[in-house]
């Protein structure tokens, strides 16, 4: 292996716990050899460390593997919670950030670092469980947000929060579905304003 990697994860602040900088180095590793090439010894060896201190966190490499597409998966859900239960704001005005949050933080990992997404996209494609749960999330933040819309008058009487979500979420695929990120060419900043204006105003407007 190079030292252009371990000369990275060894250089690391010593306060950053253990199994954090474990995961940083499999990151490290995967984005230089890729998944099928990754293995155990070679992410211990750029710690500078003996494979059996990675096994005392995580206890095989699939475990690890899936440590990292998990971490992958929250770094995008995590920052969207504060746009979600920010309740000083309108539901409207939420809702619109949440949305732009959402699909550039997509857009970001899927276009900027393409190598280093096929790997976590082959991760997270075996863990199902792991993407029903990050997409549950999702659900979970804007379900919130038309609840209280409905509930200040923003958004009509008659939605079903859930509902609404799940449509919400649907309509934009193309923004935030990998496969649809990736396509060439992607969708512009007009198609998401025109899309988010359609939305806004059928939770306006409410069930036909």
């Amino acid at each position: 292996m190079g030292s252009g990697v371990s000369w990275v994860i060894r250089t690391m602040p010593a306060a950053v716990p253990l199994s954090q900088r474990i995961l940083d180095a499999a990151e490290a590793v995967l984005r230089r050899h890729g998944l099928e090439k990754t293995n155990v010894v070679d992410i211990a060896r750029s710690l500078g460390m003996s494979h059996g201190n990675i096994y005392r966190h995580f206890p095989s490499k699939q475990a690890l593997l899936d440590a990292v597409a998990v971490r992958w998966l929250h770094a995008v859900s995590d920052p969207l919670e504060g746009i979600a239960d920010d309740r000083a704001r309108p539901a409207t005005e939420r809702l619109r950030a949440w949305f732009d949050a959402l699909r550039r933080a997509k857009r970001r990992k899927v276009r900027d670092d393409p190598e280093l997404f096929q790997v976590y996209h082959g991760i997270v494609v075996a863990m199902r469980d792991v993407v029903d749960e990050h997409v549950n999330t999702l659900l979970g933040q804007v379900e919130r947000m038309v609840a209280d819309g409905v509930a200040a008058g923003e958004f009509s009487r008659g939605l079903d929060a859930a509902a609404s979500a799940r449509a919400f979420l649907q309509a934009m695929s193309a923004f935030h579905h990998p496969a649809l990120v990736m396509q060439d060419p992607p969708a512009t900043e007009e198609d998401a304003r025109a899309v988010f204006g359609l939305m806004l105003a059928g939770l306006r407007a409410g069930p036909a």
